[in-house]
């Protein structure tokens, strides 16, 4: 894996990268989530470029990621494991014993190996199928 480093970013910095490689269809306002003042964003950077983003929400002992993206020129490489990794860490000082995503199906494999499992139906946003999978921490 290339030298990562990951730290703290504000939320408008995941903007451009969930845009781009989550709904490059749809408007920028799209991939804005209602309560991203109350989340903790974090960035994967390379030399200063930022090549990957999540946001992380805890309420109580629940935790859920949102907006997981990696830039394609960067994915595969070990980048995206590191930063799941890190919010995993991040969120159990912040009171969390749990943790889920709604998962779009096609990454379902990449979450099972975190020990993720899915749980409940399959659902759609749009046209993408989506599972929710969740773990203790």
């Amino acid at each position: 894996m290339p030298a990562v480093e990951i730290r703290p970013i504000a939320s408008a910095d995941t903007y451009a990268l969930r845009h781009q490689v989550l709904w490059p269809d749809k408007p920028l306002e799209y991939v804005k989530v209602e309560n991203d003042a109350a989340g903790l964003h974090f960035g994967a950077f390379l030399k200063e470029e930022l090549v990957a983003v999540i946001s992380l929400f805890v309420e109580g002992a629940e935790a859920r990621f949102r907006k997981f993206a990696a830039h394609p020129n960067y994915q595969r490489q070990g980048i995206g494991s590191a930063l799941l990794q890190h919010i995993m860490a991040e969120a159990r000082p912040h009171g969390a014993t749990h943790i889920w995503c709604d998962a779009r199906q096609d990454s379902a494999g990449f979450y099972a190996r975190f020990g993720l499992l899915p749980e409940g139906p399959v659902f759609f946003k749009g046209p993408i199928p989506y599972v929710r999978m969740d773990r203790e921490l």
